[in-house]
């Protein structure tokens, strides 16, 4: 059972107000035991972390402020290193490197992501690094998904102290082309043969009048 990701973001603050709403009880018995290990990652989270194309990463500037970030690619460009350890390639972009110099500051870092068809949602908090690709190439290209056009700069390596699945309440179903395409495949392959028997049908009919 996940209980560090609560632990870690449940301060005395929070606990006041669920103390004030009528929550905390329910929280404090999901909890009992939290020690401050970290959650460890199971088959269903990284299954679902394998299947993902999109996230975004939230890290924390050296004023404080939250910066979010969205990090997208081929389905499964988010690994799994071992453990509680996952990675990604950082694509070359727009240079601003915000990310980059927030995680030497400060290596805190929150990634959300979302299943949108299924109505899914997983937050993951933990520790992250960059390696530079002059660094460390092997590492680096290890991660880049096969065949596919980006320029990789660094990886940046997230060490997962805390997850939770958050409740799917009031997210709108969307839907990706690939989805959508194999989705109405039936109905498109039920629409040629319609279309073929219906050619067929007119050629003989036309014979027919001769």
């Amino acid at each position: 059972m996940a209980r560090n990701y609560r632990h870690t973001m449940f301060s005395e603050a929070v606990k006041a107000l669920q103390e004030r709403h009528g929550s905390r009880a329910a929280y404090l018995k999901m909890d009992a035991g939290a020690d401050g290990a970290p959650d460890a990652l199971t088959a269903k989270e990284l299954d679902y972390i394998a299947l993902r194309d999109s996230f975004y990463m939230a890290s924390v500037t050296a004023h404080g402020w939250p910066y979010m970030q969205h990090r997208g690619g081929p389905a499964g460009f988010l690994r799994h290193l071992g453990g509680n350890r996952i990675g990604f390639a950082d694509y070359r972009g727009n240079k601003q490197y915000i990310s980059t110099a927030n995680l030497a500051g400060d290596d805190r870092v929150s990634l959300f992501l979302m299943d949108y068809p299924n109505k899914d949602r997983l937050k993951l908090v933990g520790h992250a690094r960059s390696v530079e690709l002059a660094d460390d190439p092997a590492l680096v290209t290890s991660l880049m998904p096969v065949g596919y056009r980006a320029v990789p700069e660094r990886a940046f390596l997230v060490d997962v102290i805390g997850w939770e699945w958050n409740c799917s309440q009031h997210i709108t179903p969307r839907f990706t082309e690939a989805e959508i395409s194999a989705a109405i495949q039936p109905m498109a392959a039920e629409l040629n043969q319609l279309r073929a028997e219906n050619a067929a049908l007119r050629t003989r009919l036309s014979g027919d009048r001769r």
